[in-house]
């Protein structure tokens, strides 16, 4: 049994082994210890945009749809440009941190966005 064995989706530390299966008590995940090998080498294959093009710190990117800010009446619109990205480990699946023109700081999801 390998006690280091944490949750893929959730990264939690407290998954048990169920027969042939693990399981993850706080989200309910389940997955069989071949899998863990792939997800790991995902985790490390870094953050990629909608086409599958790996990003990096520093890149441009263009919002492929139009995106409602949350809390405001603004629209991210499709084709717009956001210069300087910053990949971070942010909460909902948001792992872009940018500042947009006219809008300002806000965060991006890589599944919404193309390599410039």
């Amino acid at each position: 049994m390998n006690d280091a064995m944490h949750c893929p989706k959730c990264n939690s530390e407290h998954a048990y082994q169920d027969g042939s299966l693990w399981v993850c008590p706080e989200c309910a995940h389940e997955w069989s210890g071949d899998a863990t090998a792939a997800a790991e080498t995902s985790l490390d294959a870094g953050v990629r945009d909608a086409n599958g093009n790996l990003l990096a710190d520093g890149d441009a990117v263009i919002v492929i749809k139009d995106l409602k800010v949350k809390g405001s009446s603004l629209v991210v619109k499709g084709g717009t440009k956001v210069r300087n990205i910053r990949l971070s480990d942010g909460a909902d699946g948001h792992n872009i941190a940018c500042k947009i023109d006219g809008i300002g700081a806000m965060n991006l999801k890589s599944e919404f966005v193309k390599k410039a």
